[in-house]
């Protein structure tokens, strides 16, 4: 009997998500990508700096739109064979949880991520822009890449190295996907 797989991409931001999501979904025949930045979901906390000082709850997030896409897609039966879900919480939202098969987390040394981020956030940026952005996340910025790595990293069901090339974490990931 055919069954669709659910698997999750989390990383700090600038981690590679997206990037390791679109090509994953390259490689693998019959598969959707969902991004979770393509979503406005209610419960999102203004301010993520305090929402991960006063210790985050994952549940406050209500991913429904994100989930009914990926109830759309596994409504779809054989025609779908892998989910992928561009995604930062793994398992740790009770209400998508239980649909994932799989949470792989790319790890990448902040410096690298912090550095991906600001060319890809920066192409066209002042260096005003630059120095505000990286004396914010000196400041408090911090804080939430190191929960990533504290609470979502070890909530994960395989970590790959983040400072590889794009095609060597595909290449890493592939026979873990398909087994």
């Amino acid at each position: 009997m055919h069954r669709t797989k659910v698997i999750t991409i989390a990383s700090v931001s600038g981690g590679g998500k997206t990037t390791i999501t679109k090509e994953l979904q390259k490689r693998l025949s019959h598969s959707a990508a969902l991004f979770f930045d393509d979503y406005n979901f209610n419960g999102a906390p203004e301010d993520l700096m305090n929402w991960v000082e006063e210790g985050p709850d994952y549940n406050q997030w209500d991913l429904k739109p994100l989930i009914e896409e990926v109830e759309a897609l596994l409504a779809c039966g054989s025609s779908t064979d892998y989910i992928l879900l561009d995604y930062p919480f793994s398992y740790k939202n009770d209400a998508l949880k239980n649909f994932i098969d799989l949470s792989i987390y790319i790890d990448t040394p902040l410096d690298i991520a912090l550095a991906r981020r600001l060319i890809r956030d920066y192409a066209e940026g002042t260096y005003h822009e630059i120095h505000n952005d990286v004396d914010f996340y000196l400041e408090s910025g911090r804080g939430a890449y190191l929960e990533m790595e504290n609470t979502i990293k070890p909530n994960a069901d395989v970590i790959v190295d983040g400072s590889l090339k794009v095609d060597e974490i595909a290449d890493v990931i592939l026979p873990v996907i398909r087994s």
